[in-house]
Parts: structure tokens; C-alpha cells; sequence
């Protein structure tokens, strides 16, 4: 970091507290990863005392008064853009934290903890009921931290939850995008069923390992560094760690091989964003991305714009006759990747029909936090939302409303983040591709080292020094744009041209 610390010291004290609450967070986010593939099964209700008194020690870390303090002097102090920046993304992190008071964040912690443990035997066995108390439990708790959060930020109580995953960003500018999408797509999905033919034969099973392998030659074709990550099974895809130790799960099934391919490439997006985070500013808040909508940004980039276009998918076809065994032409990889219908699950769903399982769950969500829709009425609402926005309806609990893992996480005011990003993701590759356009060559030669370097330079460089909606208008030049979005979508599956 730039700056002098004799002239700043109230500053360079507070960036040290931060980088010990930086530290602490990797440690948990280590936690959850081996929560999800390592963990005995016996080890759950240890590992939900040892998860929270972690958050316990890690909320009264990032509470200390002395912290405010710090803060306080620091804002008068002599301070260059980049840690001014930096004190006024510490001082939103203050106040998320203290607001939340200690005892609600361990009893947060736990009952998430328990809760995600329980969803995983009870989307197994189909069995909504075992669930419900344990949803109950934790919506009621992540009222309270909206209530108590909305009291210090003079935002709703909704709003608070989603500032902390997008910090900055207005409801008003979700309501806006989220809203254009909403109209747009349901006639866009209607030209794409006409146009499109019919659905591909299927491909001959693999293998899991053979699939596992086939995900890690995707991802060092893309970039990642096995010496500074790895690649793991779980029951859901995610993405932890950051820096120099990236960890990445995915889910490989011996029927679908393309399902957790797009996965891998999904989450190496994430990965690949981590470690081009500014290292300068590794454990600080300018040193993170700077909200989740830009995070899934950058995974549906590679996921949706580079993995499932026809120039990677050419590259990719050998690679999976390679690793499987199996024959795969590329013209047949194209139409299986690119073949459009509306289904049940969200990390399944094809380019087009995915913002609209966003969108059903936004609403489902506020519906939930708002008290207008109970836990117990949540398989009916869910279904009902899947018939609105896609025209399906599930036929298990498993395949609705248990789908998901983030509302057992606490993860209220997560799931724009999604739709948002598919919308960055069709700016930020339009974008790319306008100022290198070999960008589409390189990807069909299994080279993402040009779009890498672009995003290098124009987003990850950046952290958090700029805000979401700055860091986006001034690599695209305008802010989040659905349109972007709707007219790349008519080109690839309407038009057919990429």
C-alpha cells in the first residue's frame, strides 16, 4: 500500500486491525470448504461450536471500539485516493459489524451451520419437513440482523442485506435491471423455442473421476495454478479462499458430463478473479472484489460467454473425447451446450432461462423476508413462481425449493448478485472483445490468456477502489445495461452467430 505510515498513523493502525479480520475470515472460509468435502459425517456438531465461536471471536475482532476510534482519526488524516477509498470501504465493514450484536452473530452462525447439514440429508430423502424448523430458525435470525442493521445504515431492513453483498448499490438499481430483464426475457425465451430444433441426442455416459479430470484440463486451459489451488467434490459447486490458496468444488454425476463441466468453468471464474485481485492490497477491504454482483460477474463471463460459445466449445471437444473416452463432435457439443429449455434446476439452467430462476427467487425471497410468505407455505409459492417465470413445475421439494444452498446459509439478498452479473458478464465481454478483437481466435485455440489479461487491467486490478456500478462504466462505459444482455443472447440463440 501507498502511503506514508509516520504521516498517517491512525490509518495504518486500522489497516492493520483489517488485515488480522482479513486473516480470520480466510480461516473460516477454509472451514466451510472442508465443512463441504472433507468433514466426517460424525464431526457436524463440532464443527457448527467451532464455526461459531470463530465468528464469535472474528465479530468481536471487527467490533472493538478502538476500531472506531481508528476510523474517526484516520478520515482526518492526509490520505491519497487509494486508501481514502480504503477507510471509507472499512468504514461501511465497521458499521455492518457493529450493528449486529455478538450473541445473535454466534446464535447466526450455529443455526446456519446446522441448518446446511440438515439440507443435505433432507434434499436427499425429498423431505421438506425436516428442514423447516431449521429454515424457520434462521429466517427469524436474519430478520433480526436486517432490523438491527437497517437501524445503523438508515436503509430497510431488505436493503441492509443487500448491501452487504454489494455494498453501495442501491435497491433502486436492482429493482431497474432486474425489471428490464423481467420483461425482456419472457418474450426473448418464446422467439428462441420457436427457432431453435430438436433437443440433441444425448451423450454417452462418463465416469466421474474421467469428469473430474476433464474440469481440471479446463481449468489450466483457461489459466488456473494448480499450485495455488485445487479442485474438490461437493454436493454444491462453490468457490473459497483467495490470494495464493483457492480451493473449487464442483459436482460430477456419471450421467452429465456438461452440467459440471460449465460448473468448473463457472467457479474458475471466481478463482481466477481472486488471484487477480491487487496483492498490494491482500487482506484489506480495497483488496476484495467490490461486491458479489462483479464476483458473478466474472464466473457467468467465463461460464456463459466463454464456455458455452462456439469458439471455446471447438477447442473444448477433443479435450472431453480425451478425457472421457467419448465421442464428441463439436458441432454436437455446440447444440447440447446451446439447446434451450426451461428446467427445474438453477446451476443446470441453459444461458437463457437462467436470469429468470433469479428473478422467481427474488421474489420468493422478499416475499419470505417481508413476512408475507411463511417457511411452511414455501414449496407452494416456489412452485407457483416456477410456473409464472418458466412454465415447469417441479415434481420434488428436491428439485424446488431445496434446490439451493443459500438460503440454509443465512444468504438473504444474495441471488441478484446472480442476474446482475450475467448482465456485467455480456458488457464486460462486449467490451473485451471490441478493444482485442482476437480475443474470439485465441479462445477457439483453447487460449484465454488475451480475455484474461483484459479483465486483468480493466476489472481485477481495481479491487474495491472504485464502486460496482464506476468499475463497470468505466470498463463498458456505461452501467448495468440489460439490453447488453437480451441482445447477446438473440445473437447466439436466435441469430446463431457465436
Amino acid at each position: 500500500m501507498d502511503h506514508d505510515p509516520r504521516r498517517a498513523p491512525a490509518y495504518t493502525a486500522v489497516a492493520d486491525r483489517f488485515r488480522r479480520i482479513g486473516v480470520l475470515g480466510s480461516v473460516q472460509s477454509l472451514l466451510d470448504w472442508d465443512t463441504a468435502t472433507m468433514m466426517p459425517r460424525g464431526a457436524a456438531g463440532a464443527r457448527a461450536e467451532q464455526q461459531a465461536v470463530l465468528a464469535a471471536i472474528a465479530h468481536r475482532e471487527a467490533c472493538d471500539p478502538a476500531i472506531g476510534e481508528l476510523l474517526t482519526r484516520a478520515e482526518a488524516e492526509a490520505l491519497g485516493p487509494p486508501q481514502r477509498a480504503n477507510l471509507h470501504a472499512m468504514r461501511r465493514r465497521w458499521l455492518h459489524a457493529t450493528a449486529v450484536p455478538e450473541d445473535l452473530v454466534e446464535d447466526l452462525t450455529r443455526s446456519t451451520t446446522e441448518c446446511e447439514l440438515v439440507w443435505r440429508d433432507a434434499r436427499k430423502a425429498n423431505d421438506f419437513a425436516m428442514l423447516r424448523p431449521h429454515l424457520e430458525r434462521v429466517l427469524v435470525l436474519v430478520r433480526r440482523k436486517g432490523e438491527v442493521k437497517a437501524a445503523a445504515l438508515g436503509m430497510s431492513p431488505y436493503e441492509a442485506l443487500l448491501d452487504e453483498f454489494n455494498p453501495g448499490l442501491p435497491k433502486s438499481e436492482v429493482d431497474r435491471t432486474l425489471g428490464d430483464l423481467e420483461r425482456e426475457l419472457p418474450l426473448l425465451l418464446r422467439d428462441v423455442l420457436k427457432r431453435q430444433g430438436a433437443r440433441p441426442a444425448p451423450f454417452a455416459a462418463a465416469a466421474a473421476d474421467r469428469q473430474h479430470q476433464l474440469g481440471k484440463a479446463l481449468m489450466e486451459a483457461v489459466g488456473f495454478d494448480f499450485e495455488r489451488g485445487r479442485l474438490d467434490e461437493s454436493l454444491h459447486p462453490f468457490m473459497s479462499g483467495g490470494g495464493d490458496d483457492i480451493r473449487i468444488t464442483t459436482r460430477s454425476t456419471g450421467e452429465d458430463f456438461i452440467s459440471g463441466m460449465l460448473a468448473v468453468a463457472h467457479e474458475t471464474g471466481h478463482a481466477l478473479y481472486e488471484s487477480g485481485l491487487p496483492a498490494t492490497w491482500r487482506w484489506q477491504p480495497a483488496g476484495d472484489a467490490p461486491g458479489m454482483a462483479m464476483h458473478e460477474g466474472q464466473a457467468l463471463l467465463w461460464e456463459m460467454q466463454v464456455a458455452r460459445g462456439r469458439d471455446f466449445l471447438g477447442f473444448l471437444a477433443p479435450l472431453v473425447q480425451r478425457e472421457l473416452g467419448v465421442h464428441v463432435a463439436a458441432a454436437d457439443l455446440v447444440r447440447s451446450v446451446q439447446y434451450v429449455e426451461p428446467g427445474m434446476i438453477r446451476v443446470d439452467a441453459d444461458e437463457v432461462t437462467y436470469p429468470l430462476h433469479i428473478l422467481l427467487r427474488y421474489r420468493v425471497e422478499r416475499a419470505l423476508f417481508a413476512g408475507d410468505l411463511a417457511i411452511a407455505d414455501l414449496p407452494a409459492a416456489w412452485n407457483a413462481a416456477m410456473r409464472d417465470f418458466l412454465g415447469v413445475v417441479p415434481n420434488t421439494e428436491a428439485e424446488g425449493c431445496m434446490q439451493d444452498i443459500h438460503w440454509m446459509m443465512g444468504s438473504f439478498g444474495y441471488f441478484p448478485s446472480y442476474a446482475l452479473g450475467a448482465v456485467a458478464a455480456a458488457q464486460l465481454f462486449q467490451a473485451a472483445e471490441r478493444e482485442t478483437p482476437a480475443i474470439r481466435q485465441r479462445l477457439a485455440q483453447g487460449d484465454g490468456t488475451l480475455l484474461l489479461q483484459w479483465l486483468r487491467t480493466n476489472v481485477h486490478a481495481h479491487g474495491s477502489l472504485l464502486p460496482t456500478v464506476e468499475l463497470l462504466r468505466q470498463a463498458t462505459g456505461r452501467g448495468f445495461d440489460a439490453g447488453a444482455l437480451v441482445a447477446h443472447l438473440r445473437r447466439r440463440y436466435v441469430d446463431r452467430a457465436t
